[in-house]
């Protein structure tokens, strides 16, 4: 059984970044300019529109590669190199030392961003080998709007719901069951969390594992 959708950033220069795990949280933010008329004799002025402000969209990726023991850092940079200059993107002028960073755009399944720039990125490195080799990572990005372009809903690219998910990494003697009672207060919810991570044997996972948890589905009335 195939896993979860993996998430990816591409940029204007065609480089592909693949999400190691997919964010548990995507946040839209949009702004409008407004600004207020003359309010003689009135109790409130009457608000003019100015113009949009850029949306942006704020994701945290958690980097993690304890399991093959390889540098986190290797993904780490691929992302930091999404704010370096490249002088062979459209409009670059090295006679008039004119460059920029490419524009990107977040990928998620049938989810397709809007084109942005990363206005800002901060990693952190939270766990190391014993020789000083970084393993583990967090990363926080800000994609801002680079044109007028519409920004649409973010959905599940699975089930075209706003449903999340979180990770969880197994301990020894950990089953299915067991986690499934423990982000869900329900063991018979283990069949979720097997068809989201491929997992043919629930009793048999290895400690260490990295398991997609993803929210229960919403019920609708009616």
């Amino acid at each position: 059984m195939a896993g979860p959708e993996k998430a990816y950033l591409r940029s204007e220069s065609g480089v592909e970044i693949r999400c190691l795990f997919n964010p548990a949280e995507l946040t839209i933010a949009k702004a409008n300019s407004w600004k207020p008329s003359e309010a003689k004799g009135r109790n409130a002025p009457e608000m003019r529109f100015q113009g949009g402000q850029s949306g942006t969209l704020s994701l945290n990726l958690m980097l993690d590669t304890t399991d093959t023991g390889t540098d986190v850092a290797v993904h780490t940079n691929a992302l930091l190199d999404l704010m370096k200059v490249d002088e062979n993107l459209a409009g670059s002028d090295p006679q008039t030392n004119s460059a920029r960073p490419p524009w990107v755009k977040f990928h998620w399944g049938k989810l397709h961003s809007f084109k942005a720039i990363v206005e800002r990125m901060q990693v952190k490195f939270t766990y190391f080998a014993s020789d000083g080799m970084p393993l583990r990572a967090k990363a926080e990005l800000l994609l801002r709007q680079y044109h007028d372009e519409e920004i649409r809903p973010l959905q599940n690219p699975t089930s075209h719901t706003p449903t999340l998910h979180s990770v969880h990494r197994v301990v020894r003697g950990e089953t299915l069951d067991r986690i499934a009672a423990s982000h869900y207060a329900d063991p018979s919810r283990w069949r979720l969390i097997a068809e989201a991570n491929g997992v043919v044997d629930p009793l048999a996972v290895p400690a260490g594992s990295l398991l997609v948890i993803p929210e229960l589905p919403v019920r609708r009335r009616g």
